[in-house]
C-alpha cells in the first residue's frame, strides 16, 4: 500500500470515528434532554450500532466531580489528602490553588505573585478562573503526578461549588470535611437505595451541614463512548456537554472532548 493510500485510510477511519462519536453525543443528549430537568437521570448507558460499528456510551452528572473554580478550599484540600498527600501540604496546595483562581486585590502588592518569581518560574498566577483543569500542574508547588491523579475527580463545567453525594466517586466523598472513612463506607454501602427527592435525609446520613455536600443536579454532563470499528479498532473518547432549557435555539453545546483517550488518563483534546 502507498504512503497516500495509508494516509486516506486513516483519514477515513478519523472522519468515520468523529461521525459516529457525534451520533453517539446527539443520541445521549436526545436522551436527557427528553426529560424535564427535575426528573432527568444523573447517569445512564446505552449502546447502538452505527455504520456496522459498535458503540456504548455512557453519561454521568458533572455534580459527581470537585468543581476546580468553586469549591470550598477545604474539599479541594480534602482531595489531596484523599488521595494521600499530607495534610499540611494539601492545605498549602488547596492555598495556592484558591489564589490562582482569585481576583487580586486592588492597590496591594499581589504576595503570590512574588512566591512565583522567587521560585523562578516564568508565569504568574492566573487571578482568575482555570480554563482548563490540566492548569492544575502550573500552581506552584503542585506536582505534575498529583495533579494528573487528581483530574478523574475534577471539573470546569458542573455550575455549582458542592458534589453531589449520590453519585460522586470515594475519593470526592472522602474529600468532604470531617468524613472518616467508616462514614463514608457506611453511606456507600446504602447509596443506591437513596433518592435525591429527599435531600434532607440524604445528607442527614452523613452528619447534616456537610460543607460542599449536596444532592444537587448539574446541566453539564461527562459523555465517555467507546466504539469499536468493523475491522476491530477500538477508539475511546470522552467529553462534557451542557443541555439547555427547551425552547433554546439548540439542545445542547460541546464543553470539551477528547478522542483516543487512554480510559484513566486523557487524549487528543477537540
Amino acid at each position: 500500500m502507498t504512503q497516500s493510500a495509508i494516509a486516506l485510510s486513516a483519514f477515513d477511519a478519523a472522519t468515520q470515528l468523529q461521525m459516529i462519536s457525534t451520533a453517539g453525543v446527539e443520541l445521549a443528549a436526545y436522551q436527557l434532554s427528553g426529560a424535564a430537568p427535575e426528573v432527568r437521570p444523573s447517569h445512564g448507558s446505552f449502546t447502538f450500532r452505527l455504520a456496522n460499528a459498535r458503540v456504548a456510551v455512557e453519561y454521568q452528572s458533572e455534580a459527581a466531580r470537585i468543581n476546580l473554580n468553586m469549591a470550598p478550599r477545604s474539599v479541594i484540600a480534602g482531595l489531596f489528602v484523599a488521595l494521600g498527600v499530607e495534610s499540611g501540604a494539601a492545605s498549602q496546595f488547596a492555598d495556592r490553588i484558591a489564589a490562582w483562581r482569585s481576583a487580586p486585590k486592588p492597590n496591594v502588592q499581589d504576595q503570590e505573585d512574588t512566591l512565583y518569581v522567587a521560585a523562578g518560574l516564568a508565569y504568574l498566577p492566573r487571578h482568575a478562573p482555570f480554563s482548563n483543569v490540566d492548569e492544575l500542574s502550573l500552581v506552584l508547588g503542585v506536582p505534575a503526578e498529583l495533579a494528573e491523579r487528581a483530574r478523574p475527580f475534577l471539573t470546569l463545567y458542573s455550575g455549582i461549588a458542592g458534589v453531589n453525594v449520590l453519585e460522586a466517586a470515594p475519593e470526592v466523598l472522602s474529600a468532604l470535611p470531617d468524613m472518616t472513612s467508616a462514614k463514608a463506607d457506611a453511606f456507600l454501602g446504602q447509596r443506591d437505595a437513596l433518592s435525591s427527592n429527599d435531600p434532607e435525609f440524604v445528607l442527614g446520613i452523613l452528619g447534616g451541614g456537610v460543607t460542599g455536600a449536596t444532592v444537587a443536579a448539574s446541566n453539564a454532563y461527562r459523555i465517555r463512548m467507546r466504539i469499536i470499528l468493523p475491522d476491530g479498532r477500538d477508539s475511546r473518547s470522552e467529553g462534557v456537554i451542557v443541555l439547555f432549557d427547551r425552547g433554546a435555539k439548540s439542545a445542547y453545546r460541546v464543553f470539551t472532548w477528547r478522542d483516543d483517550i487512554d480510559p484513566s488518563r486523557g487524549g487528543t483534546q477537540r
